[in-house]
């Protein structure tokens, strides 16, 4: 446990790689990539956006992912009021086309096919899952980040997936009637459920939001550094086969402010505890 203690401590802060940033546009697809600047057959992560933001609030997180050696692309699309999770989804896996089919950079970069995953945060970590089930050639793993309800919901692909993925959700979230995060954990056999202790579920979201206006909270630095460090260390050990990131990834292991969570506990609430308490003078 010291150990991973320390290599927590060390992802949390941005890694030894400069970093160069492109856009995605140059291949049709509005959007940011972020890349080491050296490096052949690296891993490649496609991640998508919450509800009402877009790709330029996560610079900071996608930075971070380029500091440690993943090329990191985001999507810059279905950012309106009414956006579909099912084109996200799909830009997602152009993302990751793009990124594993061209050279980067100044065409000394390459991502490897077969070193591919998913991720998203809120909204995006639904679209993240109907990616991964979509896609003819399975990403290695999925990241969601404190995933949201969609129309349609994105319990009925993840019942179907066989890849592995790490949930995150925070203290307070389950209840919320937007989360479904153990919903998504329940019927997602390969995944993990981790709850971030003291994280808030819109944090990771940089910068000022305009849904702040609506309710929707802003960015918060504590769950920025912890979202950050748990999903490189997941993703260096899936992608890389990495055996110093292992705990990040192992189901069984202690990980800092991220207990593992038995979604069919006795204490973890469904969505009839959810209305309930929200019916509920």
């Amino acid at each position: 446990m010291a150990r991973t203690r320390k290599l927590f401590a060390a992802l949390t802060r941005r890694g030894p790689h400069r970093v160069m940033r492109g856009d995605l546009a140059f291949a049709g697809l509005p959007g940011v990539v972020y890349t080491p600047a050296t490096g052949k057959n690296l891993p490649g992560v496609a991640f998508a956006h919450d509800w009402v933001t877009s790709s330029h609030r996560y610079q900071g997180t996608l930075d971070h992912l380029a500091s440690w050696g993943i090329v990191a692309a985001a999507p810059a699309t279905e950012t309106g009021l009414a956006p579909s999770v099912l084109n996200l989804a799909y830009d997602l896996g152009t993302a990751l086309d793009i990124i594993a089919g061209v050279r980067l950079g100044p065409g000394e970069i390459s991502v490897h096919p077969g070193k591919l995953a998913v991720a998203g945060h809120g909204f995006g970590a639904s679209a993240a899952v109907f990616a991964a089930a979509g896609m003819p050639a399975k990403p290695k793993a999925v990241f969601a980040a404190y995933p949201t309800v969609t129309k349609p919901p994105a319990e009925q692909p993840a019942s179907t997936l066989a890849v592995p993925g790490l949930i995150l959700t925070s203290p307070g979230d389950p209840m919320t009637l937007r989360s479904n995060a153990v919903e998504l954990a329940r019927v997602w056999t390969a995944s993990t459920l981790r709850s971030t202790d003291k994280a808030k579920a819109g944090g990771l979201i940089e910068g000022r939001r305009l849904g702040r206006a609506i309710g929707l909270p802003g960015a918060d630095r504590g769950t920025q550094k912890t979202v950050r460090a748990l999903m490189t260390g997941y993703l260096l050990h899936m992608l890389t086969g990495d055996k110093a990131y292992r705990d990040f990834a192992d189901a069984e292991a202690e990980l800092p402010k991220a207990p593992v969570l038995d979604p069919f506990a006795d204490d973890v609430v469904d969505l009839e505890d959810k209305v309930v308490a929200l019916l509920k003078p």
